[in-house]
């Protein structure tokens, strides 16, 4: 029997947002009324000041994020998968992608793996989407430690 403990990547994503954080005044993290979910709590509760809570308006916050990311900050804004890629696509598209702005879309709970929230939360289409987007990188965390490698990847690109 293995000793291997399951940490789940959100963990790694939440971690990883704390540790670069303290390294980068200029990250500041969005989310859309899921930060337990998504593991954006650990870097509200540390950084309360460059959180922002954009409530379940997830096309408003990418368009906060791109307005953010042209003043310097460097935003990673995070939702469920059916929320950053689906709801808001249009303006991850327009406001985001076009002009290359350099936004992180973070997204979790892609697939149909969702649990208890059903199918109104699941994306099965998030990466077609997302991957047709001109000068977007896409990126997918297989465990807790690429979770926390992608973080930091996602920061050394210059672009979404």
């Amino acid at each position: 029997m293995s000793d291997v403990k399951k940490i789940a990547t959100r963990e790694g994503y939440g971690k990883a947002l704390v540790e670069l954080g303290a390294l980068h005044p200029e990250i500041v993290v969005l989310d859309a009324d899921l930060a337990s979910a998504t593991k954006t709590s650990m870097f509200r509760d540390a950084y309360p000041d460059r959180f922002i809570e954009c409530g379940i308006a997830e096309a408003n916050m990418m368009d906060v994020a791109a307005g953010l990311s042209t003043l310097g900050f460097v935003p990673f804004a995070s939702s469920f998968a059916m929320f950053a890629a689906g709801r808001a696509y249009d303006m991850v598209r327009n406001s985001i992608g076009y002009p290359g702005l350099n936004v992180k879309v973070c997204a979790s709970h892609g697939g149909i793996s969702v649990g208890e929230d059903g199918a109104s939360h699941q994306m099965n289409e998030d990466f077609a989407l997302m991957r047709v987007i001109p000068g977007m990188t896409v990126m997918c965390p297989s465990d807790f430690v690429e979770a926390q490698k992608m973080v930091k990847a996602a920061y050394e690109l210059n672009g979404p």
